[in-house]
């Protein structure tokens, strides 16, 4: 009796937790860019009471007997792991040209952290491409955070070349994307957009320039990244180095612009796991009252 209360208590355990996921999924239904996660469970730890032995025709002997199957009592089950659903969400239109979602593999490299030489420290992604310019002429993902890739510097003003090289980052690591904003003659920038391979364009004086280039990042294993809030992603020790390349080249899908990518919750299923879950909660408290009337009965034995 003192194991079913142990496997009732893991039981409730395990669909709080499952339920909690169904939560946090169902609360960002409409949280763009959101990856959903779903819970599973894996049986606990066992009692043998008897061990299995062979039959007697194995041995050199004959015996006679039969095989024994193992005799075990399990401690209920435990939610093992939290996986990440890495699929992609519908494409939904906003109307901005900065705003961009990503067809295919591949998430946004944001700088994480205070830069050194001008240059960033480390990173951070995301799926969400809200992208805007802030006051310092930095390419921002439209809450301070500085988006990375390549910027043009070579030409004037403000580079007039429609490529940018090298695409695939074999040697360089993604710079902050930005151009002169103390320069009056090269910043009167006007229709600002970004292009489905992630190059920033924009007019100057009704001539376009080229900004720079977004990159993207892929990874082995993207359901191994560590999820930081605020619809960004840390590289884990299981999720592999992150590799860097233009949108459309090396694997990365491509851009989409005029919009975001929708969350993939998909509420019928979250709706279904919460009634799952639900009757597994019910039945494992259930559990652990007849549990608690069977001692209850074996304590008023004597009297």
């Amino acid at each position: 009796m003192m194991r079913a209360l142990s496997s009732g208590i893991s039981g409730l355990k395990a669909h709080q937790t499952a339920m909690d996921v169904v939560g946090n999924n169902i609360a960002n239904v409409d949280t763009s860019g959101f990856k959903s996660s779903n819970t599973i469970f894996r049986d606990a730890l066992y009692q043998t009471i008897e061990s299995a032995s062979a039959s007697g025709k194995a041995a050199l002997t004959d015996t006679g007997a039969a095989g024994v199957n193992p005799s075990q009592i399990g401690y209920g089950a435990n939610a093992s792991s939290i996986n990440i659903n890495t699929t992609a969400g519908d494409f939904s239109s906003t109307g901005s040209n900065m705003d961009c979602a990503i067809d295919g593999e591949g998430y946004f490299v944001i700088a994480d952290g205070s830069p050194t030489n001008g240059n960033p420290t480390a990173y951070k992604y995301t799926r969400l491409g809200t992208f805007s310019f802030d006051s310092e002429g930095y390419l921002t993902d439209g809450t301070g955070n500085r988006v990375c890739g390549q910027n043009n510097t070579t030409n004037a003003p403000l580079g007039t070349t429609t490529t940018l090289s090298p695409t695939d980052y074999s040697s360089d690591k993604p710079q902050y994307i930005h151009y002169d904003v103390s320069d009056t003659a090269k910043n009167d920038l006007k229709d600002i957009a970004v292009s489905s391979d992630g190059t920033v364009t924009a007019t100057n004086d009704g001539v376009a320039v080229t900004i720079g280039k977004v990159a993207l990042a892929r990874f082995q294993n993207a359901a191994g990244l560590t999820q930081d809030g605020s619809s960004f992603y840390k590289v884990s020790s299981n999720s592999g180095d992150a590799t860097y390349a233009a949108p459309g080249s090396s694997g990365t899908g491509s851009l989409k612009t005029g919009g975001l990518e929708s969350s993939n919750v998909d509420l019928a299923t979250e709706f279904a796991n919460m009634i799952t879950y639900e009757r597994g909660f019910q039945a494992n408290s259930k559990i652990m009252t007849v549990a608690d009337e069977m001692l209850e009965t074996l304590v008023n034995m004597k009297r």
